[in-house]
């Protein structure tokens, strides 16, 4: 179809450069696009390195602070054991001084279990008056409200 002047040669030339610039363009396009694939590679596995490397900092310190803190608490129960078992002492120490003293005290408040005997009827008597007062209260509150009138109410 060529009318002489060259003029098809000319557009398949045209169209084979721009055929290959086209492919230099992808070709650069892919080789930047790879190497920005490899660099954020790179910047995963150095956050990831980094990250493990805080977190097993971060393990490390936790580990020490739950070790310390049992050794407190191991501290303060064996105090804790250690003054129970002291005061434990004390206290059967002081007892055994204490029951004989006991003994004759019991034998004192003997005659006072009597005399407490005797005030008894005395109770009687009192609690024989409380009941006159509670009938006289029970009396007071008989009186009645005054009785309203039935007339209409007002609206």
């Amino acid at each position: 179809m060529s009318n002489g002047n060259g003029v098809a040669e000319t557009l398949t030339h045209a169209a084979e450069a721009v055929a290959g610039t086209a492919k230099d363009i992808g070709k650069k396009v892919a080789k930047k696009a790879d190497s920005a694939v490899k660099a954020a590679k790179k910047s995963a596995a150095k956050a990831e390195k980094a990250v493990a490397k805080t977190a097993t900092k971060a393990k490390k310190a936790v580990n020490k602070q739950v070790a310390a803190a049992k050794k407190s608490l191991a501290a303060a129960s064996a105090a804790g054991k250690k003054e129970v078992a002291a005061l434990k002492k004390k206290a059967t120490k002081t007892t055994a001084k204490k029951a004989a003293p006991k003994k004759k005290a019991a034998a004192k408040k003997a005659p006072a279990k009597k005399a407490a005997t005797k005030k008894a009827p005395v109770k009687k008597a009192a609690a024989k008056k409380a009941p006159a007062k509670k009938a006289a209260a029970k009396k007071a509150p008989v009186k009645k409200a005054p009785v309203k009138k039935a007339g209409g109410r007002r609206r």
